[in-house]
């Protein structure tokens, strides 16, 4: 990363990120107050971290409800990004292809299958980023070495689902989703509120 695209980073803003998730879990961090657990799974989209959709609190529900039924909960999190390795920008390809080449060399020393990237049970998305999330992985590992400052998260734009109508470019599950690598990026975690119908929403 060049000194310009370091510079912007950081970004400024706190954002709000909603994880979905079974209802122990829920009052295990609001009631007790205990953190949510990284994930570590070597498929994770966006590397090892705390996972978030950014400002979506349907699509975190609707995740959770898929899995854990009537048992689905959403714990909501005021997060700073603080360094973030942010996909949606420009500049982020060339930090990805840098990984990917440090990657690739590694396997080739040892002649051992890159991991590839899976459908897993959908016939049209690749949920299953073994690839991408082990080429981040690398990235973590590759700055840690060189003793470069080290990414506090990573954030992605991901188009998943059907065309929202036909010939349409746009999927009726895009979001934006959040890995929380440095756990005090999280400034505090919150149940997310109940819809007053009789104001409107600022």
């Amino acid at each position: 990363m060049n000194i310009i695209n370091e510079m912007y980073s950081k970004l400024p803003n706190l954002v709000l990120g909603f994880h979905g998730c079974h209802k122990n879990v829920f009052d295990s961090v609001i009631k007790d107050g205990q953190h949510l657990k990284k994930s570590e799974n070597d498929y994770d989209w966006l590397g090892n971290g705390i996972y978030f959709w950014e400002n979506s609190y349907e699509r975190a529900y609707d995740w959770a409800k898929v899995r854990y039924h009537e048992d689905a909960s959403v714990v909501g999190a005021v997060i700073d990004l603080g360094l973030c390795l942010n996909l949606t920008d420009y500049n982020s390809s060339d930090v990805l292809k840098h990984g990917y080449d440090v990657l690739a060399a590694n396997y080739a020393l040892t002649n051992a299958v890159m991991p590839k990237n899976k459908h897993g049970r959908s016939e049209t998305d690749l949920l299953l980023r073994n690839l991408d999330c082990a080429v981040i992985q690398m990235v973590h590992r590759y700055n840690e070495e060189m003793g470069l400052e080290a990414y506090d998260s990573i954030r992605g734009l991901f188009t998943e689902g059907g065309a929202v109508y036909p010939g349409s470019c746009f999927t009726e599950k895009t979001h934006v989703q959040l890995c929380i690598v440095n756990p005090n990026c999280i400034k505090g975690y919150f149940a997310p509120m109940p819809y007053n119908s009789e104001y409107r929403i600022p």
